[in-house]
């Protein structure tokens, strides 16, 4: 059930009519007769009716793997409770329970995720010295949204060790912080602090729930099926030859750039807005990133629950910005290699992974040297600016080569093949670059939205604006939806991880 299909339209539906009418004024009304206490009947009602309706979308991709999920929700939850009074257990009991948190976490993650990837590699290095190692056998079959479920719920037991978070006393608001549907496939991952209150209050559906619920969820379907999935037959392409030309390449990467930005922030929005329909909020998981002038401001824009997450239950614990200069290339390096490993079991992630901790690493120490560089006055600044957003989204769309490819091989042809460009070769084979146009003015028409935002500071600017505007913008965007939207539910990127 994805959300790009009809299927999933009416189940949202379904569960926006149900609660919508918990939350209504006439229900507390209805049963103020019967009990003392209306909200707390309707927060009841309301979140079991949401955990069987998220459990419900769960089973819909794979229900055998509602038992990891249970299992997962009941120990973490467990955990919570034991770790809750400090006064019950001394803190070498209260470590124990985290480290036990911490270890069933990433060993549900690692064992699905990992065991093929890291027994072949076994394998192929003892092959490399002349070892015959039997080959061990095991379909592992990955849980879909594992990956962001595990790290939500582990965030939820560091958090409540560390005295950051008091422990869920109700096992039903767990259970709906964890599975929550809008984002228990592929985020954000939501922190505990923020989300799970949210279950312990009454819902109250406003306006403005509903109109900016309804218009991230519009823009994030119309990324999706009108701009990414274009934009995936380009690099599909691209990325499947053979002898990639330096055009080839150039195209493939900027396509895959935009795709992978529309299909997951399309994601994103399409799960903020559905959350907001229903009265809940999400944090912000994408601010306008390849607006980024170096690596670290893109890292403050591109996937922020992900980026925050590893910034603070790894890079911070590690050490952080505190020791010497090697201490903190370090603490980057191995941030941003699990980082890599976390999105997939390929040695690919893990050079996408390499690749950003040694731009984040450089950018450091450069740092001193580009802040003699930037010239004064405000065109000036404006002008450099533009030219370090330029130079740091060309070197995002080269890591994407590694992050699409599916093998160091083919990253290898592509990378290769990217110097050869020139205006010879473009212009030979303009005549054959038709079936780019259409996402190329897509994207373009999006860039034109974005900086609008960015000089209005405000991500939904045009929900914001005139109503003629308005209306010429959802007129158009409806136009596009019908004439070159990609039907056929697409499967999201971030599913596979």
């Amino acid at each position: 059930m994805t959300f790009n299909s009809l299927q999933y339209v009416a189940f949202f539906g379904l569960v926006w009519l149900v609660v919508a009418g918990l939350s209504a004024r006439w229900f507390g009304r209805l049963v103020a007769r019967w009990v003392t206490d209306p909200d707390s009947l309707a927060i009841r009602l309301r979140n079991g009716f949401l955990l069987l309706g998220s459990y419900v979308f769960y089973g819909a991709w794979d229900y055998r793997f509602l038992g990891l999920l249970w299992l997962s929700t009941l120990l973490d939850y467990t955990f919570g409770r034991l770790m809750g009074n400090v006064g019950d257990h001394p803190p070498r009991r209260r470590h124990a329970f985290i480290v036990a948190s911490v270890l069933m976490n990433l060993s549900i993650l690692g064992f699905f995720k990992y065991f093929g990837f890291f027994a072949n590699s076994l394998e192929a290095l003892a092959q490399h010295f002349g070892i015959a190692l039997s080959p061990i056998v095991l379909t592992v079959v990955l849980p879909v949204g594992v990956s962001f479920y595990t790290f939500q719920s582990l965030s939820y037991t560091i958090d409540v060790y560390r005295g950051q978070l008091p422990p869920a006393r109700s096992l039903l608001e767990f259970a709906t912080f964890i599975a929550f549907f809008p984002q228990l496939v592929a985020g954000p991952i939501e922190r505990a602090v923020t989300l799970l209150p949210q279950f312990r209050a009454p819902t109250r559906i406003t306006r403005e729930d509903l109109s900016e619920g309804l218009f991230l969820a519009a823009a994030g379907l119309f990324k999706k099926v009108v701009i990414a999935d274009n934009l995936a037959l380009i690099s599909a392409k691209a990325f499947g030859l053979s002898d990639p030309t330096g055009l080839q390449a150039l195209v493939g990467s900027y396509a895959f750039a935009f795709q992978i930005y529309c299909d997951f922030s399309g994601y994103t929005d399409i799960a903020r807005g559905c959350a907001r329909c229903l009265g809940f909020r999400m944090m912000l998981n994408f601010n306008l990133p390849y607006f980024a002038r170096d690596p670290s401001d893109f890292w403050r824009r591109w996937h922020i629950s992900l980026s925050s997450w590893l910034r603070d239950y790894l890079y911070i614990p590690l050490g952080g910005n505190r020791g010497g200069r090697f201490r903190v290339y370090r603490n980057l390096m191995l941030t941003m290699l699990l980082g890599g490993l976390w999105h997939g079991a390929a040695w690919t992630y893990v050079a996408w992974g390499a690749l950003h901790g040694g731009l984040l690493c450089a950018h450091r120490a450069l740092r001193p040297w580009l802040a003699l560089l930037t010239p004064g006055g405000p065109l000036g600044k404006a002008l450099y600016a533009m030219v370090s957003c330029v130079v740091w989204f060309h070197l995002v769309c080269v890591s994407w080569i590694l992050f699409r490819a599916d093998s160091l091989a083919r990253a290898g042809l592509m990378l290769r093949a990217l110097p050869s460009v020139s205006l010879h070769d473009a212009s030979v084979q303009l005549a054959a670059l038709g079936p780019v146009l259409m996402p190329g003015v897509l994207v373009l028409l999006l860039l034109g939205f974005q900086l609008a935002e960015l000089r209005s500071r405000d991500l939904m600017a045009c929900l914001h604006g005139p109503a003629p505007l308005r209306s010429v913008v959802y007129a158009v965007g409806a136009l596009l939806f019908v004439w070159v939207g990609q039907y056929g539910d697409s499967p999201f990127i971030y599913f596979q991880f």
